[in-house]
């Protein structure tokens, strides 16, 4: 069961296409010895339409000046450590700078988060919301190591993924704990099956050594970047192994980069929970009633008293399936990553609590990457591995009992949901990396580092302790008083301007700069 703190690049696109429906060459290869990768040459394409692992669908729509997205295949070696050995294709798109060639600055690539979370498909999708930046930069983005057209990581089929996410992931006795078990290990040894080769060169550090092969082919002295969500954990293990290429760097809905796996779910389950409140208050708050509940105290209990009886007996969702507790949960989860999707949310409960789980349900699709068609991207088998390969402690069953008070109280509502989702990597056969990534990176050009107050997924802490990780000089602290997950693309004139101001003129904003 994937852990939606984890999944930090939420499908909204796909999402509320779905919601309105409702409601209304990328192979690897051997390396020759003599080969300089950084040399290699990029054959720019029109795109394709999206592979099943991207998640499906139509080729992206030109641009509004009628360029088209240009997609290639870029050359990395399978393992850094023998860069001369067999090498993996990476799938990266752009739009080429539409801006007068002398104000042009370089490529400013983008990780959208996840980790899994397509970088091909996902930039397309939120391309104008970028294109001011465009003006100086060829917009990039990528498909990392184990994601989408980028060797895929791949583990359960669609049919079993589907039975997969109905389990109930917040066991209450023994003979659910030992299913949720057993299902947890079937999942990993089908990646293992499956994905042998690609499990141990997945790591975060492994596609920073890409990023910085792709600065190379790109033709930029140094990597001008925006990371959001996960993205800002590998645009800080960049700035560590590279500080002297970083060049203007943005992080969006900061991962706190001092926390283990046990903490940062914690810490999400908060956030979380804070959003959940702030989407309670803001309902009873509105001018006329809210529909599901008349104080917000009595919209969480209301939420509660659903899931309790979802546990006991699902109800109908999207035929055939049908909407269970852990189904519920997720689509609530999904919902709170941005305020945009909080009438969605009270359409939802408000159907669900008249015994039509769609709503939700299609909520519950977009976390876990099913599309319309019942096909699943690689996002949660990405995810996991990327996870698992970098998160060096493992948990079981007694330990996960034994913090389920703490995680309650925490969050009543998510904690049992994140606690259990600490066994994604018990079993899992490629030892972790380390407790928490290194950042630090003395020496480094300035990052702005964007944190927002009421992020669920990436609590607003992080930002302030990924400046400190850094280093001194390096983290430029911004916070935005708002809601959902980042800031950027909630619009707010302030923190664009920021933003804009920095990559496009190079003009660091002041530090603690608030934004509301």
């Amino acid at each position: 069961m994937p852990n939606p703190s984890r999944l930090r690049a939420a499908a909204l696109t796909a999402t509320a296409a779905a919601l309105s429906a409702l409601l209304a060459g990328c192979g690897g290869g051997s390396q020759e010895d003599d080969e300089d990768l950084s040399g290699q040459k990029l054959h720019w394409k029109n795109c394709p339409a999206p592979s099943e692992a991207e998640g499906g669908g139509a080729a992206p729509s030109p641009l509004p000046d009628g360029d088209e997205w240009q997609c290639a295949t870029m050359k990395a070696p399978l393992d850094w450590d023998d860069p001369k050995g067999d090498t993996i294709g990476l799938a990266l798109i752009r739009a080429e700078a539409d801006g007068a060639a002398d104000r042009r600055i370089g490529s400013l690539v983008f990780n959208f988060g996840g980790p899994g979370g397509s970088g091909v498909t996902t930039l397309p999708a939120f391309g104008q919301d970028y294109a001011k930046l465009r003006t100086r930069y060829d917009l990039v983005s990528f498909d990392p190591r184990g994601v989408g057209r980028s060797d895929p990581v791949e583990c359960l089929d669609d049919k079993q993924l589907d039975t997969y996410f109905q389990q109930d992931a917040t066991p209450d006795d023994r003979a659910e704990r030992t299913e949720f078990v057993d299902n947890t290990e079937e999942f990993n040894a089908a990646c293992e099956k499956h994905s042998k080769k690609i499990l141990p060169h997945v790591r975060t550090t492994d596609a920073a050594r890409d990023m910085d092969l792709m600065r190379q082919v790109l033709g930029d002295e140094k990597l001008h970047y925006f990371g959001i969500s996960y993205g800002t954990e590998l645009g800080g293990v960049y700035a560590h192994l590279f500080p002297r290429h970083v060049g203007r760097a943005v992080f969006d809905a900061v991962v706190d980069p001092t926390q283990t796996a046990e903490q940062g779910s914690l810490g999400q389950a908060k956030g979380f929970q804070l959003a959940l409140d702030n989407f309670a208050e803001d309902c009873v708050s509105k001018v006329e009633d809210c529909p599901v509940g008349d104080t917000a105290e009595d919209v969480e209990a209301r939420i509660a008293r659903l899931l309790k009886d979802l546990d006991r007996k699902p109800i109908p969702g999207v035929f055939p399936r049908e909407l269970t507790e852990t189904a519920a949960t997720g689509g609530i989860a999904q919902a709170l990553y941005s305020k945009d999707f909080w009438e969605y949310l009270t359409e939802g409960l408000e159907q669900a609590y008249d015994g039509d789980g769609r709503v939700l349900m299609v909520l519950s699709d977009a976390l876990n990457g099913r599309n319309e068609d019942g096909e699943y991207s690689n996002i949660t088998a990405a995810n996991v591995a990327i996870n698992c390969a970098d998160d060096k402690p493992r948990y079981d069953p007694a330990y996960v009992e034994d913090k389920l008070p703490e995680f309650r109280d925490a969050s009543p509502l998510f904690g049992d949901y994140l606690a259990w989702s600490m066994l994604s990597c018990t079993d899992w056969p490629v030892a972790g990396a380390a407790d928490h990534p290194d950042v630090h990176a003395p020496g480094a050009a300035p990052i702005l580092v964007i944190g927002n107050t009421g992020d669920p997924a990436t609590p607003y802490e992080g930002a302030g302790k990924m400046v400190d990780a850094l280093g001194k000089g390096v983290g430029v602290e911004l916070t935005y008083k708002g809601q959902g997950h980042g800031a950027y693309d909630s619009k707010n004139r302030c923190v664009q301007d920021a933003v804009h101001g920095y990559l496009l003129d190079g003009k660091v904003p002041a530090a603690k700069t608030v934004c509301s």
